[in-house]
């Protein structure tokens, strides 16, 4: 009895379970805030323009503030939070990133609890962004995973975590819209910051993250008698110079290359599904609570196909035509996007899509096998941070886009986002080609050693 309680409380102890309840958490709050913005932006009329227009630019128009806001404000104290990582406080940018999170599950409560005014969630946006926001919690995790993964099995793990934290996202979204007729909102918000809030106490109290401690960066200093002495330590024995491998030098023509493929395809896909959620509330869809419930689950299901294809094609393709074949996933459902008239058609669109996490995830596992070990916060909430730039491109583009097209072609956006993404497919071509021909010269330098 005393084994199962012992194991009952290593799996509580799990990275995995804090990242299924904060995707619950956040699940239910992305429906219960598009349907509070929608049930605010509803009155709105504009001269010179239909009520539903005048709805459509209300609603693109406070999410375009909103978002832009949350990936503008995150950048500096994402790069701290990366800092005292890499020093050693692996678990910092994932705690204080989750505090963001809870106070702006509380902020949306009380609006809508006491029918505050809608722009109080700029300031949640603001509170959310000072904490580090997801760029620092999800360079947070996936630094642990990373450091806790090998080279070999890094991209696999990577697309674990995105499974559980799609398939937690998945329920959220299929429960989310029923919660929300409940009690206008009420309950929905109540159950996601419920969430939340377990989430931040299973950061603070039970994550564990022994397993995950790195040698920090360390200055050696010779001595006579083959002694040394490490002026940093971390819980680790100290070793003579000799006995140290050197530290693995950074490729950065292929950094350079995966930065810019990331930003790219993150320009393209936060584009286009930032529009989808205005998209489906507008005619000829006019999509309830529970149908953008549905929605956002089938959204979340990509997250299982997209890990049973790599699992799958990893056996026969290296990471890099992963990404590739995530990137043609993802062009090619969002073109036939720009065509849809109807609840089916919006669904045999997003099954296209069924490949299209891949690349993110893949292009995080490449990247940290481009720098040593002790980089890997800093690398990663860089790649981060490259993201956020691409949203403070990609919001009010594709928003002014939209708004400008909306009364004669609304899904031009769509078609505009499989043309970036197939840019995108260009750097991640040139890395391939590059490794093919490392790949031929230390094939052919090992024939000539052998042959010597």
């Amino acid at each position: 009895m005393s084994i199962l309680l012992h194991a009952a409380f290593g799996l509580l102890r799990q990275l995995e379970l804090l990242i299924m309840l904060e995707q619950l958490g956040s699940s239910l709050f992305d429906t219960a805030l598009l349907m509070v913005v929608k049930d605010r932006c509803s009155n709105v009329t504009d001269p010179g323009m239909s009520r539903e227009e005048s709805q459509q630019k209300a609603f693109t128009d406070f999410y375009m503030t909103y978002n832009l806001i949350i990936r503008f404000v995150p950048i500096l104290p994402a790069l701290l939070l990366a800092r005292l990582s890499d020093r050693g406080w692996r678990k910092t940018p994932v705690v204080v990133s989750l505090c963001g999170y809870l106070l702006s599950r509380v902020l949306l409560l009380l609006v809508v609890l006491f029918q505050l005014p809608l722009e109080v969630m700029f300031g949640a946006a603001v509170l959310f962004g000072l904490s580090g926001g997801f760029g620092a919690f999800w360079a947070g995790v996936m630094t642990l995973v990373s450091l806790g993964s090998t080279a070999k099995d890094r991209s696999k793990v990577m697309m674990r975590v995105e499974l559980l934290y799609g398939a937690a996202g998945l329920v959220g979204s299929l429960v989310s819209g029923h919660l929300f007729q409940l009690g206008s909102g009420t309950v929905l918000v109540s159950v996601g910051t419920i969430m939340n809030l377990l989430s931040l106490l299973h950061s603070i109290f039970l994550l564990q993250v022994s397993g995950f401690q790195t040698l920090q960066r360390k200055s050696w200093v010779d001595l006579p008698g083959s002694l040394c002495v490490a002026e940093q330590r971390t819980d680790v024995k100290c070793e003579c110079p000799s006995q140290l491998k050197p530290p693995p030098k950074i490729n950065k023509v292929n950094v350079v290359l995966l930065f810019v493929a990331a930003f790219l395809y993150d320009f393209a896909v936060g584009g286009a599904v930032g529009i989808l959620g205005a998209f489906v509330l507008k005619e000829p869809l006019s999509w309830t609570a529970t149908q953008v419930g549905y929605g956002n689950a089938a959204g979340c299901g990509i997250f299982l196909t997209s890990f049973l294809g790599v699992i799958v094609f990893r056996r026969c393709a290296s990471d890099v035509t992963l990404i590739l074949i995530g990137m043609v996933s993802f062009a090619s459902g969002i073109y036939f996007m720009a065509f849809v008239t109807t609840t089916s058609m919006f669904y045999l669109a997003r099954s296209l899509n069924l490949f299209a996490l891949i690349p993110l995830p893949t292009i995080r596992s490449l990247l940290s096998q481009q720098v040593p070990a002790s980089l890997y916060g800093t690398a990663l909430t860089g790649l981060q941070l490259i993201l956020k730039f691409a949203g403070l491109a990609y919001i009010p583009a594709f928003t002014k886009i939209y708004q400008r097209t909306l009364d004669w072609f609304p899904g031009f956006v769509f078609i505009l986002a499989s043309i970036v993404t197939v840019l995108g497919m260009i750097p991640i071509s040139l890395i391939k080609e590059m490794w093919g021909f490392l790949g031929n010269r230390q094939t052919n330098a090992k024939k000539l050693r052998s042959s010597l």
